[in-house]
């Protein structure tokens, strides 16, 4: 079990006159991600470096990461940021953190502290939400059986995903793992036909 971000959060703290402005993201796909740190660089065309780092999945076993020190010296901004997140057992996010230059040269270990500050200082007011993974199940009904299946959806706020009518709706549904064992012994005595099941991360 980990947390993810519920929305989107944005600090800001200032060391030895350089501002450090970290925005936190949920992201669940690398080009969202990268759309994100293009909104940073826009939102801030004055800032010298754009540091950043994703987790895309678990924490603790990502689907996929990455990380920038973007001009940084190498290893003093984005495995800080990294490190941040996998130590808070955070996934689906991105932190990017924008500097302006103050004059005063931090050194590595200033800097490492400076970019893993920042990240921290947005976690702590970062809102979070537990994730629960998902499954997509491809199921076909009878024209009879639509609105029973969307009622049984609808009762416990979900939607059919997907609709196509051929001879019979083949239909795309997307449900909470601990709802799967209720769907397919419903699915059974109703006689819906499921046809495929995806557990979407």
């Amino acid at each position: 079990m980990f947390s993810i971000p519920s929305s989107k959060k944005q600090t800001e703290i200032t060391i030895k006159k350089s501002r450090f402005i970290a925005t936190a993201f949920y992201v669940d796909a690398r080009e969202q991600a990268i759309k994100n740190i293009e909104d940073s660089r826009h939102s801030f065309p004055d800032a010298g470096h754009h540091c950043w780092a994703y987790l895309i999945g678990s924490p603790s076993n990502p689907d996929l990461m990455a990380m920038s020190d973007d001009g940084e010296p190498t290893g003093t901004a984005g495995k800080p940021i990294l490190n941040v997140l996998q130590r808070k057992r955070i996934g689906n996010i991105l932190v990017v953190v924008s500097r302006y230059f103050g004059g005063i040269k931090l050194g590595a270990g200033g800097l490492v502290r400076a970019y893993s500050g920042a990240t921290q200082t947005v976690i702590d007011v970062l809102p979070l939400t537990k994730f629960v993974p998902k499954v997509q199940i491809r199921l076909s009904v009878d024209f009879s059986q639509e609105q029973n299946l969307r009622h049984w959806l609808s009762t416990r706020q979900l939607i059919l995903s997907e609709a196509v009518y051929q001879e019979q709706v083949n239909c795309l549904v997307e449900l909470p793992e601990d709802l799967i064992e209720e769907f397919i012994r419903t699915a059974t005595e109703r006689g819906w036909h499921i046809s495929e099941s995806t557990t979407k991360s």
